[in-house]
């Protein structure tokens, strides 16, 4: 049953679509609303009990990180078309993201986003409308969805950014113009009044994306799968590289093979001095954290070159298969092989755990 407690009444929203009524027209006539009770600036009780449900269903954004990376990929569909970008997609695919993010997000948290009635979800009782813009501010309002409250998300890969909120989309902060389908966006005053759970928070990379575009051409420019994925190693050491980037640049079912050991990217760089860490090894991130490299998380990998340390030397060393490595200089050479990293694994969540308690040691 619909719960009025999310709802506000719409007024004068009776009048789009009315005979005689442009589209262009007004969509709410401000002065047949008068003073409203939730006029901004004043407290949404709903609006704060769904933010809270959701901080408490993900206080450090991961899930919704997690989320946004995985439909972009989703959409590129990388191990069967080479794509990385979102110039890259047809506009019709674009379009398909907001529907993507909303399917996505109820599976993801299902624990919290149920099956609405009215709209996308329900949360504790209130109806919720799930919108996605990849601007702030450019989310498209149908009349059903005024008056209650949205989960505003924004992401972009080329900036490797991701934002969400909630907000109640009040007639008094709704545009008065409307599309030909009859939707409207928030005013800027609405914008002000979104409760971000997480803005402009990190996107787990696209590392395709960060780095020069002449290294990318050089990796797709080699004619098979695997010689492409020892390049991505090769030529983009110290990232983080995602499966996915690794499924893209291989186009092949077998992706993973080609990063293993055994005739994969870790025997063949082995004999050039790099090392490729693996974010689901506790081991390999507490390897690349001590050499001072950018640290693999779960479902990621990081190349890195290494050379025999010193004790005396003052970069970040480790001992593997023991013996002292460090990173190697910009253009220093490798003198020998690099080791064998270990092979044990530990959960996603020791590994976490890990991150969380390194730093206080």
């Amino acid at each position: 049953m619909h719960d009025d407690s999310s709802f506000l009444p719409l007024g004068a929203a009776a009048h789009v679509g009315a005979p005689g009524t442009h589209q262009a027209d007004a969509l709410f006539d401000l002065e047949e609303l008068g003073a409203h009770p939730f006029s901004t600036g004043v407290p949404d009780p709903v609006v704060d009990e769904i933010a809270a449900a959701l901080r408490r269903a993900d206080p450090r954004g991961e899930r919704f990180a997690a989320v946004f990376r995985a439909t972009f990929d989703q959409l590129y569909d990388g191990q069967h078309t080479g794509r990385y970008c979102w110039d890259q997609l047809y506009k019709t695919e674009k379009t398909h993201f907001g529907t993507l993010i909303e399917i996505n997000l109820r599976r993801e948290f299902g624990d919290v986003l149920h099956d609405g009635e009215l709209l996308d979800y329900k949360v504790r009782g209130h109806d919720v409308d799930c919108k996605f813009s990849q601007r702030s501010g450019g989310w498209m309002l149908p009349p059903e969805a005024i008056g209650h409250v949205i989960l505003a998300c924004t992401a972009s890969d080329q900036a490797g950014t991701w934002s969400v909120g909630v907000v109640r989309a009040r007639p008094e902060t709704c545009r008065l113009s409307v599309n030909r389908d009859g939707k409207t966006a928030l005013t800027p005053a609405g914008v002000a009044g979104i409760v971000w759970l997480h803005q402009d928070a990190e996107l787990p990379p696209n590392v395709l994306l960060r780095v020069d575009p002449a290294v990318v051409t050089g990796i797709f420019a080699f004619p098979t799968g695997q010689q492409r994925v020892n390049e991505l190693f090769r030529r983009v050491t110290n990232r983080r590289i995602g499966r996915n980037t690794v499924a893209t640049v291989a186009e092949q079912d077998d992706y993973m093979k080609r990063v293993r050991a055994n005739g994969g990217a870790r025997s063949t760089l082995q004999a050039e001095g790099i090392v490729i860490t693996g974010g689901d090894y506790v081991a390999h991130r507490a390897i690349a954290r001590a050499l001072g490299a950018e640290v693999p998380q779960p479902g990621e990998f990081v190349s890195i070159r290494v050379v025999p340390a010193l004790p005396t030397d003052a970069a970040p060393t480790a001992e593997i298969e023991g013996s002292l490595w460090r990173q190697a200089r910009t253009g220093e050479a490798a003198v020998t092989a690099a080791p064998t990293l270990p092979a044990a694994r530990r959960d996603v969540a020791a590994a976490r755990l890990d991150d969380l308690l390194i730093p206080l040691l």
